[in-house]
């Protein structure tokens, strides 16, 4: 029996370590979006100028909902591009949150250094202790997934809050999030639904899957496919892999839209290539089964593709890699 998943946590990605070739290629954000003031990158005013503006797209980028791996491609680019000497940077913080920022943030990426996710952490502490919203946000992801470093439900709900109060789409987001899963308060879907379609009134393609799976499941409304097919593919449009999954995922089934076994193929290898390991998980499935013809069955591709999500730690996919190789 073939089993499809719908979706992953869709509404924080953490995910900056994929390694597959097409990452860098796909929706790539256009450097020339940033108009710099300066030509020549040197101490003082002009690497203040340029360090601004690129904090400043962050924030942006941040809150269209994009993900933090094609966020890292674009700074890795402008670093590049406009020849930014990151040792520069730790003589010039003084005061500059945005410099505190972004020394945090190339040590939590590991950005020409080595990964330090402590010094990172500390670094956002001080960053946003000067009001730096992007430093804020990041907090507020470490406080949910800690992962050893500042594990805060009750720290993330609350500044989860302070920021949504001040219109911080990504913000909405995850503040909705926390009172879909309980994360430091009680769970009220009511509250989720009407959070995330603030945020993606907004414009966030992360709220627009999360109120999509809502209107799709019937949560604190009625079931509407064709509005969760609507929400989908905007988000799906602007890149997201986890929507450009779910889009599969409305394809294969015919939610809000007829069953297109192809198309959903499509999506799934897309998503897959991005590095989502739900996609993974469901192309590795459809190459398991074949699909009425349409999906020759490839035992090989199959297995190629649990393990790539098996990697990324999905137990379905390594129990299903695990049963394969047994044959």
């Amino acid at each position: 029996m073939q089993i499809i998943k719908e979706s992953d946590e869709i509404n924080i990605s953490n995910s900056l370590n994929n390694n597959h070739p097409n990452i860098q290629n796909f929706n790539k954000i256009n450097i020339n979006e940033i108009e710099p003031t300066v030509q020549n990158i040197s101490l003082g005013e002009n690497l203040s100028i340029l360090i601004n503006q690129l904090v400043n797209h962050i924030l942006k980028e941040l809150n269209k909902g994009k993900e933090k791996k094609v966020i890292k491609s674009y700074v890795l680019d402008y670093i590049k591009i406009f020849k930014i000497n990151l040792q520069e940077i730790p003589y010039l913080l003084i005061d500059d949150s945005d410099f505190i920022f972004l020394l945090g943030y190339i040590n939590y990426n590991g950005i020409e250094t080595n990964v330090n996710k402590q010094k990172a952490f500390e670094l956002y502490q001080k960053a946003a202790e000067l009001g730096n919203i992007i430093a804020q946000l990041e907090l507020a992801d470490i406080y949910i997934h800690g992962k050893g470093i500042g594990k805060n439900y009750i720290k993330a709900f609350e500044l989860s809050e302070k920021l949504a109060k001040e219109g911080i789409p990504n913000a909405i987001n995850r503040f909705g999030y926390c009172y879909e899963l309980g994360i430091g308060t009680d769970i009220n879907m009511q509250k989720a639904f009407e959070l995330y379609q603030k945020a993606a009134d907004l414009g966030n393609i992360r709220a627009q899957c999360n109120l999509a799976l809502m209107y799709k499941n019937g949560t604190c409304t009625e079931t509407d496919y064709y509005k969760a097919f609507e929400l989908i593919n905007k988000s799906a449009a602007e890149g997201l892999s986890a929507g450009i999954n779910l889009l599969g995922y409305f394809y294969n089934n015919g939610f809000g839209t007829e069953i297109n076994i192809k198309k959903a193929f499509e999506l799934y290898q897309k998503a897959a290539n991005l590095g989502n390991s739900i996609a993974q998980f469901n192309l590795a499935s459809m190459y398991e089964y074949g699909e009425n013809n349409e999906i020759e069955k490839n035992i090989n591709k199959a297995i190629y593709w649990y393990n790539k999500s098996a990697e990324q730690g999905d137990m379905d996919a390594q129990n299903k890699l695990e049963s394969l190789l047994d044959l």
